[in-house]
């Protein structure tokens, strides 16, 4: 399986996101301060996409916008902290990866970019479950060490059923992806491409 990861989001605006500044709140002042570098770095990074044309054009915008929404959101996570807010870094990281994913495959044609779709499509609901299981789990536990053993077991069936819907969307993206594979096949090929994907997936 063919995993996406957007090389431009580097997150490199030593301003706002130093690695020892990652742990600390920020300031109103400095929270604005940040929000124009990122906003200054996105003009620059849009403005050079200028130079391409056509779909090389279009990956290089999605890249300019992904690192952005990136950035503003991980800026928002240091100005206010939270389990939510570290959920919606993880879903904005994955939204970008998939956007440019999605542009790469314009330069493929006929059934390989229909499975090359599809691959990005996987990974992007993979990504998602996983935060989304996390953010349960977190929002579990939280609220289980301030209460009862009782509500710490509730708790870890809560993380145990969130890791499960995580597995069965995940389950449901790769099924789909296989699908898109066997369709270009023929015949008992295609038909026992199917038989073989339903069986791994428990279709």
């Amino acid at each position: 399986m063919n995993k996406f990861k957007l090389s431009a989001i580097v997150l490199a605006i030593s301003l706002a996101y130093s690695v020892n500044g990652m742990a600390q709140n920020l300031s109103k002042t400095e929270y604005k301060a940040a929000g124009k570098t990122i906003g200054a770095e996105y003009k620059t990074a849009k403005g050079a996409c200028g130079s391409f044309a056509d779909n090389a054009k279009d990956i290089c915008m999605a890249e300019a916008k992904g690192k952005e929404k990136v950035a503003n959101a991980e800026l928002d996570a240091r100005y206010k902290p939270s389990k939510k807010a570290t959920y919606k870094v993880s879903v904005t990281k994955a939204e970008a990866e998939y956007a440019v994913a999605k542009e790469k495959c314009d330069d493929k044609s006929g059934n390989v970019k229909d499975v090359c779709v599809k691959e990005a499509k996987a990974a992007l609901v993979r990504a998602k479950a996983d935060a989304k299981a996390q953010l349960k789990t977190s929002k579990a536990n939280a609220a289980a060490n301030e209460t009862s053993s009782e509500a710490q077991m509730k708790a870890k069936e809560k993380g145990s059923e969130a890791r499960k819907d995580a597995a069965a969307d995940k389950r449901d993206a790769d099924f789909a992806v296989a699908k898109e594979k066997c369709d270009a096949l023929a015949g008992n090929a295609k038909e026992s491409c199917m038989n073989q994907a339903k069986m791994q997936y428990g279709k």
